[in-house]
């Protein structure tokens, strides 16, 4: 069990001091946090790196009103100070959580409803690349898309955190899975974690494909990070009241879009992001992923998929990776040697 260190102490972090590059992502000294009611504190020892930390970094996706400026969305560690009104964790109990930021530090304050405890058998590392990507994949594909078992889902970026999140979790439900990924590499790592198909973009039209792969009816639901001309290929290869669900725009804006593929085939084009949500929302999903999912990862089902750890002061190398776009999977920054 590990103490508090109180008022006064101070924590290895990391900061954003202006928009920029990877390496404007410095290590500095900040105020440990002091967690208010129904708050726990956590002392990190590790922090998962997402799409939205890069984005903030950019200057493109600002924390929302009183939210740490600290980067870092979801994290893993063990509870060393209880706040007020607080009943469900003791001191010392592993959990993970997830965070409007203040991740990559070494203590984060969170409210308890927003963490989880550690599934066992898994280690903290392992842990901290848990609550963004299934809070995000649990909230969009089974919530907003309503994902059922024997239906066919398009995951796009099927290497990346939530891509392998996505498909992991619509295997363990009985979805027919195709991912679309961008080299061979990447395409074997799909099929090796349980993906039925994996289309190549650069050589593939993934329209086309999955058109075969179907026998010309069209993937259910369609997971999608990129946006652009995506969206209208997405409209294309849906099937007859198929569900597009947004999670991210890397390409921009959608591009050249003609409506009238939606209103022929009945689609649903549906998104969300996370970050902004309320505590109590994200209690909501904390709630059904503990009952519906946390069995599977204990069951070892479903696991996180881990390419590269970092030390906390290294977190403009792991932003680096991340943009190159070479990781297959999670990549997470450990908060102490």
């Amino acid at each position: 069990m590990t103490s508090w260190p109180g008022n006064g102490g101070t924590m290895l972090a990391v900061e954003i001091p202006h928009p920029g590059g990877p390496e404007v992502l410095i290590p500095t000294t900040r105020p440990i946090p002091q967690p208010g009611n129904g708050c726990v504190l956590i002392r990190v020892h590790a922090a998962g790196v997402n799409r939205p930390d890069i984005l903030q970094r950019r200057g493109l996706y600002p924390p929302p009103p009183g939210a740490s400026d600290i980067p870092g969305l979801e994290i893993a560690g063990e509870v060393t100070a209880l706040g007020a009104e607080t009943t469900r964790y003791k001191l010392g109990d592993r959990v993970c959580a997830l965070v409007a930021g203040g991740g990559y530090a070494q203590f984060c304050a969170v409210h308890e409803s927003n963490a989880l405890p550690v599934p066992h058998g898994l280690s903290m590392v392992e842990a901290a690349a848990l609550p963004e990507t299934f809070f995000t994949v649990w909230t969009n594909l089974f919530k907003r898309a309503q994902l059922r078992a024997g239906e066919t889902v398009l995951i796009h970026g099927g290497a990346s955190g939530i891509g392998t999140t996505a498909t992991t979790l619509a295997k363990a439900f009985g979805a027919t899975v195709i991912v679309t990924v961008g080299s061979e590499e990447k395409r074997n790592a799909c099929l090796a974690l349980g993906a039925d198909f994996a289309i190549n973009y650069h050589t593939q039209d993934f329209v086309e494909e999955t058109r075969k792969l179907t026998d010309g009816k069209g993937a259910d639901v369609i997971v999608d990070i990129v946006a652009g001309d995506y969206v209208e290929r997405n409209y294309k290869a849906a099937a007859l009241n198929g569900r597009v669900v947004q999670i991210g725009v890397q390409d921009g804006p959608a591009k050249n879009l003609n409506l009238m593929i939606m209103l022929h085939k009945r689609l649903t084009h549906t998104g969300s992001t996370l970050r902004s949500r309320t505590i109590e929302e994200k209690a909501q999903i904390a709630r059904e992923l503990e009952h519906h999912v946390w069995p599977l990862l204990e069951r070892k089902e479903v696991a996180p998929v881990i390419f590269q750890v970092f030390q906390l002061k290294e977190a403009a190398s792991a932003h680096a990776l991340m943009e190159s776009g070479r990781h297959i999977g999670k990549i997470v920054l450990a908060a102490y040697p």
